[in-house]
């Protein structure tokens, strides 16, 4: 075994701020916990109705995770298999399936946690900021769902940076290599394992949350805002509960996941791409550890005064944010000035040459210009979705056309909001190339993620105020709590679209800085992309976000018909339901939600885990190469439109119920934007938020076998390449025989309809 060379970084010194300031995250979140224990909850019946939320949210985790313990136990031991038969580096032993294997139950372990903790916190704060918006006003309010979302963001990043550190070390324990970069670059490959955990976890999250919470929302706004013309998140439609279980599993926990993810796989990719320098492995744990430190300081910042407008409201959260990218910086210029220094030898090859100095300050940069563009994808994000702004004000005034319009007009903003985005993330990549090529522009994905945990707060804020209004509908409260509650609601609209689209921007960097990772891992040393094999499967790549989007779009409207038959069953059947004098059953909507959410997320689940192995084993490495360039091009531009879309048509309904806009409530322009908000709903909250999940997946997994096709030419081992073409053609009819062939006639009349109408 070789010794650490003296004077040169030990494995506990490159992650000890790291973990620092992990622990410093777990503090904080368990104050923030005792500070919301502290406020008061409110009357019996709005605590009745909070734990149902709770419980049904539980009981979704519960099954979903139940399910996803198979899936992780089979591609565990395949894993395991897998590494230990093949062990693909000079210095690997027969302990690498074990090694590889441990990191991988690792990250799927903390982000399903994470999940889970988000939205514990999210079903017992939601109670607590409609009391608050009773009796303490506005501003209160905001503090406490504020602070119920800065628990989620400081889990995430808290659980993330402590467990990657943690394995970091473990990994680096067994050190076989003959210099101190083999065994870092050693310790790496297996960490490839803990992304591909955190990475499966937060897609199934994502896909089945999404699904969970659109088809109760579609079901309970056709039938209780439409058929039956009752306000919504009325107590008398039994699909309000399900409804709002499904904004904590599905844009908190879902999210959690998701982001959870971005941060774990940037700093990953970061590090992989330092071929084992350890002043560079350190720096993205730094920036990390340094971002947490900073997101503690913009979490105080948050506040406002009662009556303040939503251009106050939304201020206040920017505070936040702002507070927290100066402090990075400034905290960042330190790390710099102390590590890069004339006498550090910089080991890694593209970046020969350069003096220490002028690189820390070029990465700095690199820094600098992924945490602007965060910021400004943001921005750009909100200027697309706030009815403050033209936008989404243009489709409320096209609603006054019906709801044709409406869609054609909010199909259009979507499509045209892709520019400012892709413009952003174009001079992103491009500088940061110029300052630190590949090894560069994965920093700035890790500067762009470097606050998460106020920038999580700010949108798991939303899903919390949108409960909180539920809550004082259900419980019938003065109209005064609800329409604070609708102003934090409006204000979790656009925060959420500009959580989404953050969340856009730092994906397609971390894939990118993923896919560089692979090819350098799979010696491919050129792609020419007028190789018909590599555009082929380029093509090939991008139909692939197309397909999923499709298959998660298909899977709301499915999951929906069950619901809509239910609520249908049940307005015609519960004999005083309508007029309010008998009880909804909840219950068995947030069960029918439950199973249709899981049995869905299947499918579009198959596809996108064995994608990279049918082309990268069936073809070769330059091959899959082209399909994550493909895939990463094409599902940004489709989460973007479907995204923003989703988001502007919510708010233009928001716009005419909050401002009174084109004549107000209960109008036909309200009816058509009440249209255009439904088919937004799974844009918006499944099916665009789970491509992002989508092509980060595809690109950690394309690096966890990187180092099983190293080097291997076009079709040379194209008959290894059948096995995950059977599995996904074994799991398709299966799935299709199972689930897909169930369709759910909606039209068919129910008994006793007419009789209740």
């Amino acid at each position: 075994m070789s010794s650490w060379p003296s004077g040169g970084s030990s494995p506990i010194e490159l992650v000890s701020l790291s973990i620092a300031a992990s622990l410093m995250a777990g503090v904080m979140v368990y104050w923030l916990n005792a500070k919301l224990a502290a406020a008061p909850r409110g009357n019996d019946l709005m605590n009745k109705l909070s734990d149902q939320i709770a419980s049904g949210a539980r009981a979704f985790l519960k099954t979903e995770y139940y399910y996803l313990s198979f899936f992780v136990a089979a591609f565990f031991l395949f894993i395991l298999i897998l590494f230990t038969v093949d062990p693909p580096t000079p210095v690997a032993t027969r302990l690498d399936g074990l090694r590889m294997g441990s990191c991988f139950l690792a990250g799927a372990g903390l982000s399903a946690l994470a999940g889970w903790g988000g939205m514990a916190v999210a079903t017992d704060c939601n109670v607590r900021t409609t009391q608050a918006a009773d009796k303490d006003g506005r501003s209160t309010a905001l503090r406490g769902a504020g602070t119920g979302g800065a628990v989620m963001g400081f889990t995430v990043v808290g659980l993330g940076l402590f467990g990657l550190s943690i394995m970091f070390y473990l990994m680096t324990l067994n050190r076989m290599g003959s210099t101190q970069n083999e065994d870092l670059t050693y310790a790496l490959d297996s960490l490839a394992g803990f992304g591909f955990g955190a990475s499966s976890i937060a897609l199934f999250a994502r896909v089945a949350g999404g699904i969970y919470t659109k088809a109760a929302d579609v079901g309970a706004d056709l039938v209780g805002k439409v058929e039956m013309d009752i306000p919504e998140d009325d107590p008398r439609n039994p699909a309000v509960i399900a409804d709002n279980v499904g904004d904590n599993v599905g844009d908190v926990a879902g999210m959690g996941a998701d982001l959870f993810e971005s941060f774990v796989g940037s700093i990953i990719a970061t590090a992989t791409l330092a071929n084992g320098d350890t002043t560079l492995i350190m720096l993205p744990f730094f920036v990390a550890g340094a971002g947490i430190i900073a997101a503690i300081a913009g979490y105080f910042a948050v506040g406002c005064k009662d009556g303040a407008s939503q251009h106050d409201l939304l201020f206040a959260l920017h505070k936040g944010t702002i507070v927290s990218g100066i402090l990075v910086l400034a905290f960042t210029a330190i790390i710099i000035s102390q590590t890069f220094k004339a006498d550090t030898v910089i080991s890694t090859n593209e970046l020969l040459g350069i003096a220490p100095r002028s690189l820390g300050w070029r990465l700095f940069g690199c820094i600098v210009i992924g945490l602007f563009a965060g910021i400004l994808i943001g921005q750009a994000t909100e200027y697309f979705t706030s009815y403050t702004f033209w936008p989404t004000r243009s489709i409320t005034e096209a609603g006054v056309t019906g709801p044709a319009t409406v869609i054609i007009q909010g199909i259009g903003i979507g499509m045209i909001s892709t520019v400012p985005p892709v413009i952003i993330l174009v001079a992103t990549i491009l500088g940061c190339n110029a300052l630190g090529k590949g090894y560069g522009i994965a920093l700035s994905a890790v500067g762009m993620l470097s606050t998460l945990g106020v920038t999580l707060a700010t949108d798991a804020y939303g899903p919390i105020a949108d409960n909180a209004g539920g809550l004082a509908e259900m419980a019938e409260l003065d109209e005064r709590v609800r329409e604070t509650t609708d102003a934090l609601d409006a204000l979790g609209n656009t925060t959420a679209a500009t959580g989404k689209g953050f969340a856009i921007g730092s994906a397609v960097l971390t894939s990118l800085s993923l896919l560089t990772a692979f090819k350098v891992k799979a010696g491919v040393a050129t792609v020419d992309i007028t190789d018909p094999v590599v555009l082929a499967a380029a093509l090939f790549g991008a139909m692939l976000p197309f397909l999923f989007a499709a298959l998660t779009m298909l899977s709301v409207q499915k999951a929906a018909g069950c619901i809509i038959i239910e609520v249908r069953r049940q307005f015609a059947q519960i004999e005083g339901l309508r007029e309010g004098t008998a009880e909804a059953d909840s219950d068995k909507c947030v069960a029918i939600s439950t199973q249709s959410s899981i049995e869905e997320m299947i499918l579009p689940g198959i596809y996108a885990v064995m994608a990279p192995f049918i082309i990268g084993i069936l073809i070769g490495p330059k091959a899959l190469v082209g399909m994550l360039g493909g895939a990463i091009a094409s599902g940004m531009m489709l989460a973007i439109m479907m995204s923003n879309a989703g988001g502007a048509w919510d708010n233009s309904k928001k716009y005419i119920e909050i401002e009174g806009a084109v004549g107000g409530k209960g109008t036909e322009t309200h009816k058509a934007c009440v249209v255009g908000d439904t088919v937004g709903d799974p844009f918006k909250d499944t099916s665009g938020p789970a491509l992002n999940i989508l092509i980060k997946l595809m690109s950690m997994i394309s690096l966890v076998i990187a180092p099983i096709i190293e080097g291997v030419e076009d079709w040379e081992n194209w008959y290894y390449g059948l096995i995950p073409i059977a599995i996904t053609i074994i799991g398709s009819v299966y799935v299709y025989k199972m689930f897909w062939a169930n369709t759910v006639d909606i039209t068919a009349p129910v008994d006793g309809a007419k009789e209740s109408a």
